[in-house]
């Protein structure tokens, strides 16, 4: 008899402690419960600079390592419990889904086959990519709109060559297409003068302008000539899940639009304005629909950062990148980050 109810009471407690963990709710998802139960994410990144790569002291840093922290954050209120799992480009679909990681953080860019067709979703937009051209300064080339009879240094079989192609053919302007079999190639060629421009996505061509040989003789023009949004990736089926990782994104960008940042997250506590206390859980209740706690966005806001803290540090001017916010400003500042309030 006392030895029935010594587990009964081992069951009840566990279980209490496991709904303090999680949040009010009870439902709680299998991807949600796996995390709590081995106390950590395991996220998947591809080593890559200014994205995800090991610093001098072999620690990860990078944007998409921030967001697999920022998720750690909001699950197990510990930045230190994600788990970084680096995986080549080939290899992230198939460690989604088959459970080896909960979340890619690092994906292709956004299309309808990869949406659709992988049994995988996108939980949303954290940088909004594409493809564009970088040039020497010296030839006052402003727009690609100003590219006409130019050398392009391009990579060839990829989607590079044929956006370029297309680009071209619709303004009935030539161009001299130089294929080479590998991006690196194609950098080293257009660095030693063989090509007017090198093209491929925004965020590709910053990390190369800082290894070429004369960083500030080049410019990565402001056009974009294709659509390469980038989000991460979570398997299909786990309403609870995608939620998390969707709103995790929505609370940073909100956090930044209402200018609730790393620097002031305890401060903002005693803010008396109504979104800033929904937001980091003073004031309503909405983690329990998540599975979370309360104060699940100001653990982000508080290990994190809100987006601009990520942004700026890892591409930006806080970084060696010096990449522009562009399409990735708040909708309030010319950009296309936006998000639906906590509320």
């Amino acid at each position: 008899m006392m030895r029935r109810l010594f587990f009964a009471f081992v069951a009840v407690f566990a279980g209490a402690l496991f709904a303090s963990r999680v949040g009010a709710q009870t439902d709680v998802g299998p991807t949600l419960a796996q995390i709590v139960k081995r106390s950590y994410l395991a996220c998947g990144v591809t080593a890559a600079p200014g994205f995800a790569q090991r610093d001098g002291a072999g620690e990860w840093r990078g944007f998409e390592v921030d967001f697999c922290r920022a998720v750690a954050s909001a699950v197990l209120d510990d930045p230190a419990k994600a788990r970084i799992v680096e995986l080549p480009p080939k290899a992230r679909v198939g460690a989604l889904q088959s459970g080896a990681i909960d979340l890619a953080a690092s994906a292709s860019p956004w299309t309808q086959t990869r949406d659709a067709g992988q049994k995988l979703i996108y939980a949303g937009v954290f940088l909004y990519d594409g493809q564009g051209f970088i040039v020497r300064r010296q030839r006052g080339f402003n727009s690609v709109q100003d590219l006409d009879s130019v050398a392009i240094c391009i990579e060839q079989g990829t989607p590079y060559e044929l956006e370029v192609a297309d680009f071209f053919r619709a303004r009935k302007v030539k161009y001299d297409a130089k294929l080479f079999a590998s991006f690196e190639d194609a950098a080293k060629a257009y660095d030693e003068g063989k090509c007017d421009a090198l093209t491929a996505d925004i965020s590709t061509l910053h990390v190369v302008r800082i290894g070429l040989t004369a960083p500030a003789d080049h410019a990565v023009l402001p056009d974009l000539i294709s659509k390469s949004p980038r989000g991460p990736l979570v398997r299909q089926g786990d309403d609870q899940w995608l939620n998390i990782i969707r709103w995790t994104l929505f609370a940073m960008v909100n956090a930044e639009e209402l200018e609730v940042s790393k620097a002031n997250a305890d401060a903002a506590l005693s803010s008396e304005k109504p979104q800033i206390r929904r937001l980091l859980g003073v004031d309503g209740a909405h983690g329990g629909d998540l599975g979370l706690s309360e104060d699940w966005a100001y653990r982000i806001i508080k290990h994190v950062g809100n987006y601009a803290d990520v942004f700026e540090r890892n591409l930006g001017q806080g970084a060696p990148f010096g990449m522009e916010r562009r399409l990735n400003a708040l909708w309030s500042k010319g950009g296309l980050m936006y998000a639906p309030p906590v509320r």
